[in-house]
């Protein structure tokens, strides 16, 4: 071997050690459910087992006795980032939050495939096992696509529907997607977001969400990562390939019955404020609400005028709504 070849040689071999080294740097395991449900769960915080072996947990706040508001969060977020609006709802409504699998502390078999369809019929099975009377359901997001579709599947549950930033449109209304979901189109992509560090794409991701970047602090990305990697969850969110779950249309929406709010970010680079508009015009009656000042998280960026909004809309429309179970 010549003494170029032998340098090379030894130039290869450090370059695939640095390269083993920092994959195991980078590297994150699972987190256990018995430390995030120590770390993150709270005193409402309960459980349900669901059909297909899910255990939903669900956080069950306010008055049993009076309307119940059911919140569903968006891809890859847990219930949270509901918390500005548990604390506003709560004493007027029960303030049911859920986390989908995947998500949050739900736990859900490894062969478990998540879909708006499957995640509306688990809101259904849900409000079976709860004997919830008909409630208001509010979804942000990727939640607000699973909104809509119990609302068009279920919609004897439902007294009042709330779309915030929702998801639903064909991908086009994705305006500028953040890295991880460019990420997510690629077998590589998903690989090293199933694997490595995420903290600095998530915090990249969210803050492009908002139009604030302040509220995007280290413990906000903290919990967003850490119960993404409860065990099972990153394999149903790689998944999912956020959207491309393209099945709104103005034939299935014009089926919605129940009275309906529309809200939207002005800011919103993931979902354009044109989809929330859409989503008014195509669902028979139903009111908008833009936010100027707002981007992809109204509940999280301006809590108390958002919450505000929803609390006067559904104390209007589900007046006298007899508290029966279906």
């Amino acid at each position: 071997m010549t003494k170029v070849g032998a340098v090379l040689g030894v130039i290869v071999a450090v370059l695939a050690l640095l390269l083993v080294v920092a994959g195991f740097a980078l590297y994150r395991p699972d987190i256990p459910y018995e430390r995030l449900e120590a770390k993150y769960a709270r005193p409402t915080s309960k459980f349900a087992e669901l059909p297909g072996g899910v255990r939903m947990h669900y956080r069950d706040d306010g008055d049993p006795g009076k309307l119940v508001v059911m919140l569903v969060h968006g891809y890859g977020d847990s219930f949270l980032s509901w918390e500005p609006w548990i604390q506003h709802l709560s004493p007027d409504f029960r303030v049911i939050t859920i986390d989908l699998p995947g998500h949050g502390l739900t736990r859900a078999p490894e062969d478990y495939r998540s879909s708006p369809d499957s995640y509306a019929d688990l809101v259904d099975a849900l409000a079976a096992k709860l004997g919830l009377p008909p409630f208001a359901i509010i979804g942000n997001s990727m939640g607000g696509g699973v909104a809509w579709q119990v609302a068009v599947r279920y919609p004897r549950r439902l007294n009042a529907l709330v779309l915030v930033d929702a998801a639903g449109w064909p991908v086009s209304t994705l305006q500028a997607p953040p890295l991880a979901f460019r990420l997510l189109q690629t077998p590589v992509g998903v690989f090293l977001l199933k694997h490595i560090e995420t903290r600095p794409i998530t915090s990249a991701a969210l803050k492009a969400g908002v139009v604030d970047k302040s509220l995007i602090t280290r413990a906000f990305v903290e919990r967003w990562v850490e119960v993404q990697r409860a065990p099972g969850h990153r394999d149903i969110l790689m998944g999912m390939q956020p959207g491309r779950h393209g099945v709104a249309s103005e034939a299935v929406l014009s089926k919605i019955t129940a009275p309906t709010l529309v809200l939207h970010g002005e800011q919103d680079v993931i979902i354009q404020s044109e989809s929330g508009r859409r989503f008014a015009a195509a669902i028979p009656g139903a009111k908008l609400i833009t936010y100027p000042d707002a981007g992809h998280l109204p509940q999280v960026e301006i809590p108390d005028r958002s919450a505000a909004d929803v609390a006067a809309f559904l104390q209007v429309q589900t007046a006298g709504t007899p508290p029966t179970i279906p």
